[in-house]
């Protein structure tokens, strides 16, 4: 080690020895960050980033190889021959651009740290081809015990460089790949040439054809100069491009695909950011949600086409009455909501409502039709009873639909004692508590399909509750409910062991998706439930598919991870549900391990009649694929709706068009059918269909 030390500090020039770190610095980092693309790529972009993180790094390599020799204080005559530097340069790139795409080729496995290992030994093969390019008027010598040491740090550290990229444990790993090619470049020069003696011999004369120092740094520097001008530019062009996609997937995905206005996350995002606002004591906001009255007639009557463009001419009637500082977006089917701050009267938050009525109920002329709707409004005001963005907003929808019972064009203030529906909501809960033991839940089963195939590769799985007197509840009344008063954790095991002990009889060994609240993934304990969940039932755990919203990670990102990592770890999957609804960005791709992407019914509904909507979708299908990661898209009920997904490269799709959400007993039953007529047999016992084969099922 003193020898190395010696060699670094008393045999170099330090403005020369301190450029050759800078460059060096300067291209592993950049270089470390292109192999990452390499590694986040496919087909013809994938061999982009090859070419130019192999090229880039050969050149880092050779060109902090020379300066460094330039800086070496030589006392005897010296030159290079330059063919050798050349060629050297030709060995730098060709092991780096060789290794990478060894690593390149595999998610996982050893190839990955064996390419480091091959960049490594590149370094060293750049290294002696370079010092054999060295023209001195001596015998160079070199000590075995160093050249040894040299390799062996060389070889070492590039493959910790690259491990440390495509294994990443946290998100400094990116830096130390760009330490580790660093060290590797670094550890290998220094130290063989600590371990280079030169014995002067007067009888070897430097040929005339040797290029001297002042020629090699030109050369050095032009060819590093222009690799690494290339490399940032591709590198920062690459990046400004995928910051504009997120910010144009982003503003897509919180705008409605139809009317073109904020849609319901962008709603409950501004209003919570209003209500956070510094305000004026005296000063008041109104939420006023606005509802088409018999809007199904219209598309019952004229078609769903015809129903769009009345939705599309109310939202630009409307926004062309606003004032500056008022807020409309599209709440629903047929709701919208418009919000407005900084009055103080009452009487003012009435004019506004009523003036986006009268824009309403102004006459419409769709291709010679003549058409009138009218629309009434609910108006909840803060500061009042409601305390959050959700208090509000739904104490506006519970006055417009007391508006609507009224009469069309009526507007209605909220009243607290409209909230006869929140204590019918709290007899519910009461109920919801006991249904479990009462027996009244029941899990339904949609089939997940294989677009080319067609066949049933899994089911997700649904919850139902047939109340004994309200008749079947709607999962968006009663999980919100679980939701808020901490049932849903109970209820959440529940489902989970259920659905584990139902499946690990069926024949066919389909996966099963179950849904996970936000509540249980913020459980530190709910990886060891799960594994207890599979060892009871005896289910695999590669069968079972959990699936999260981005809302249930927003919140403690690194918990969630955490969570999620000890969840891959037994091999259970990871799926992102309803992508593109929320705040779904690069940033959480690239940090969580999903296993599957599921787009959002709401875009796959609008194939063929929304351009935005259709962009998202494909969006998403192309940033999964650059992620590899698999796609399935929900709410496909018609055959142009598989068309555009098939054409898009979505494998994967769920649906009316395949099946409804029905109970494991009506499978079975649909299943015995089916064998009934295609085998005309007698059925079999009901004990010998144990799961639905996915033949006959789709």
């Amino acid at each position: 080690m003193l020898t190395i030390l010696s060699c670094v500090a008393l045999d170099h020039s330090y403005p020369l020895l301190a450029a050759a770190f800078v460059m060096c610095i300067l291209g592993s980092v950049l270089t470390m960050r292109l192999y990452a693309r390499v590694r986040r790529t496919r087909g013809v972009q994938k061999l982009h980033w090859l070419f130019l993180s192999g090229s880039i790094g050969g050149s880092t390599i050779w060109s902090t190889h020379f300066i460094a020799m330039i800086s070496y204080r030589m006392p005897l005559d010296h030159a290079y021959d330059p063919l050798m530097s050349l060629l050297s340069l030709a060995i730098a790139v060709g092991f780096t651009l060789f290794g990478f795409a060894v690593t390149a080729g595999r998610q996982t496995g050893a190839t990955i740290e064996l390419g480091g290992g091959i960049v490594g030994l590149g370094i060293v093969a750049m290294h002696y081809v370079g010092m054999a390019a060295f023209l001195v008027a001596g015998i160079k010598t070199w000590d075995p015990v160093l050249t040894v040491a040299a390799v062996v740090c060389s070889v070492g550290f590039g493959a910790v460089a690259t491990n440390r990229i495509a294994r990443p444990v946290t998100r400094f790993c990116k830096y130390g790949g760009a330490v580790s090619l660093i060290l590797a470049i670094a550890s290998l020069h220094f130290t063989a040439m600590a371990g280079m003696t030169v014995v002067p011999d007067p009888t070897i004369s430097i040929p005339a054809m040797g290029v001297s120092e002042s020629g090699l740094a030109a050369m050095v520097l032009l060819i590093m100069g222009v690799m690494l001008a290339l490399g940032a530019s591709a590198y920062i062009i690459d990046l400004n491009s995928n910051q504009m996609a997120a910010e144009r997937y982003r503003h897509l995905s919180l705008h409605d695909a139809l009317t073109g206005l904020p849609n319901r996350n962008a709603l409950y995002e501004h209003v919570g950011e209003t209500m956070r606002q510094p305000r004026d004591d005296t000063a008041r906001m109104a939420v006023v949600a606005i509802g088409v009255n018999r809007f199904k007639d219209v598309n019952d009557a004229h078609g769903q086409a015809v129903g769009d463009r009345v939705l599309r001419e109310i939202a630009e009637k409307v926004s062309g009455v606003l004032q500056p500082g008022e807020f409309l977006a599209r709440n629903g089917d047929d709701e919208f909501v418009a919000v407005r701050d900084q009055f103080f009267m009452k009487a003012d938050a009435k004019d506004f409502a009523e003036r986006i009525l009268s824009a309403v109920n102004l006459p419409m002329d769709l291709e010679g039709q003549a058409f009138r709707v009218t629309a009434s409004a609910g108006i909840a005001l803060f500061p009042g009873s409601g305390q959050t963005a959700t208090d509000i907003l739904a104490q506006a929808d519970l006055a417009m639909q007391r508006a609507k019972m009224t009469g069309p064009t009526v507007v209605r203030f909220y009243k607290p004692s409209m909230d006869a529906a929140t204590r019918d909501r709290s007899l519910l809960s009461i109920d919801l508590h006991h249904a479990i033991d009462r027996g009244e839940l029941e899990l339904f089963y949609q089939p997940q399909n294989d677009v080319l195939s067609r066949e049933i590769i899994g089911y997700e799985v649904l919850l139902r509750w047939r109340h004994p007197t309200r008749g079947m509840v709607s999962p968006a009344e009663f999980i919100p409910l679980a939701e808020r008063t901490g049932f849903i954790q109970t209820l959440g095991d529940w489902v989970l062991e259920t659905a584990c002990r139902e499946a690990s009889s069926w024949t066919q060994p389909v996966r099963i998706a179950v849904n996970v609240a936000s509540a249980q993934l913020a459980d530190r304990l709910l990886p060891h439930r799960v594994r207890d969940i599979l060892l009871q039932t005896g289910l695999a755990a590669e069968r079972l598919e959990l699936e999260i919203t981005e809302s249930g990670i927003i919140g403690d990102q690194q918990h969630a991870l955490h969570i999620i990592r000890q969840l891959k770890a037994m091999g259970v999957k990871i799926a992102m549900d309803d992508y593109g609804t929320g705040y779904s960005s690069l940033s959480t791709l690239q940090n969580f391990p999903f296993d599957k992407i599921k787009i959002d019914r709401s875009f796959v509904d609008g194939i063929g009649r929304s351009r935005p909507a259709e962009a998202i979708v494909r969006s998403t299908i192309i940033l999964a694929r650059s992620l590899d990661i698999p796609v399935l898209a929900e709410g496909v009920e018609t055959e142009e709706h598989m068309t555009f997904l098939q054409g898009e490269g979505c494998l994967q799709v769920q649906g009316y068009l395949f099946g409804k959400p029905q109970p494991l007993s009506d499978i079975k039953t649909a299943v015995m059918t089916a064998l009934m007529t295609s085998a005309e047999i007698d059925p079999p016992a009901p004990a010998e269909i144990v799961a639905p084969t996915p033949a006959v099922a789709a």
